[in-house]
């Protein structure tokens, strides 16, 4: 008999949870994905080979984890819920390639990441593939925080809530983009693998999901200063409504604390990234963005 739950019936995880004396937490975001060819597809999508590493976020009670294990993958799986990882232990004890990781995945990731540092004499050739049905109230900032980290991954799978993968794929001038879609689109090409209704899930969610594939870009835009580029693309989102030289200028004055160096600053770096004064972040590429971290860099801002 399987020890294993069965991973597409509603009422048959929820018995297991009740004869451990579990349930759901929604503060966590837990849902269960109960199709099964879902799964699979999904699986299919992440494309992995045997022995490659995979970072799972969010396992729950392992039905994806069994996927990629029995795949070839090695595992390493960030789970918060105490009792989920009570049952993963359980589930997979005596799995070498399964290795758990408790906590808030925000607060242990970057230790578990040390290893994959470019700064490491002991780095391995690839970085680990990501996965996960990331819930939704850690989604963009889990994967805001890998970027402005610089770690990435060859390629990621996740499953957010939809309106959340819009903003990752939007392109300039919609009304979807953001900060958090250069970001995203600076480094990753984009793209939807499957949408995924409220009744694909348990407990039933009140919105739809999409799943997306990003996959690392050969050779993003760059500049000088990564940094910089980080707090311009925050500066200049900080009001849609407000122009590019309007937010520039309030990041400016905050930073230098001189409102007329400030002001000169930012005609130098709408200059030097060939923008308009009265222009907009919603409508410029990343690339535009880096040109304005570079007038910065240009400026003497550290």
């Amino acid at each position: 008999m399987s020890i294993f739950p069965d991973y597409d019936s509603p009422s048959a995880l929820k018995a297991f949870l009740e004869n451990r004396g579990m349930g759901m937490q929604k503060k966590f975001g837990q849902n269960f994905l109960i199709n099964a060819g879902a799964r699979e597809k999904l699986l299919d999508s992440l494309n992995f080979k045997r022995d490659d590493i995979i970072w799972e976020v969010g396992p729950g009670l392992g039905s994806m984890t069994r996927g990629l294990l029995d795949r070839g993958g090695k595992v390493t799986a960030f789970e918060i819920d105490r009792g989920f990882c009570t049952v993963l232990r359980e589930l997979f004890s005596g799995c070498d390639a399964f290795t758990l990781v408790e906590g808030d995945v925000l607060k242990t990731w970057k230790k578990a990441g040390e290893g994959f540092s470019p700064a490491s004499e002991k780095s391995p050739a690839r970085k680990p593939f990501f996965f996960g049905n990331l819930p939704y109230n850690i989604a963009a900032t889990l994967l805001a925080d890998f970027i402005t980290a610089m770690f990435f991954f060859d390629r990621a799978l996740v499953t957010v809530q939809k309106e959340v993968a819009l903003r990752m794929a939007a392109k300039p001038g919609s009304a979807d983009y953001s900060a958090f879609s250069v970001l995203c689109s600076r480094f990753y090409d984009i793209k939807s693998v499957m949408d995924l209704a409220p009744g694909n899930f348990w407990p039933r969610p009140n919105v739809f999901s999409r799943a997306v594939l990003l996959e690392k870009k050969a050779s993003p835009a760059t500049c000088s200063d990564d940094k910089l580029f980080f707090e311009v693309v925050r500066a200049l989102f900080v009001s849609r409504r407000k122009t590019i030289k309007n937010n520039l200028s309030a990041w400016l004055s905050a930073k230098t604390e001189d409102s007329a160096t400030a002001c000169e600053t930012a005609s130098f770096m709408l200059q030097y990234a060939g923008v308009k004064a009265d222009e907009r972040a919603e409508n410029l590429s990343p690339d535009v963005f880096c040109a304005f971290a570079d007038g910065a860099v240009k400026a003497g801002l550290t």
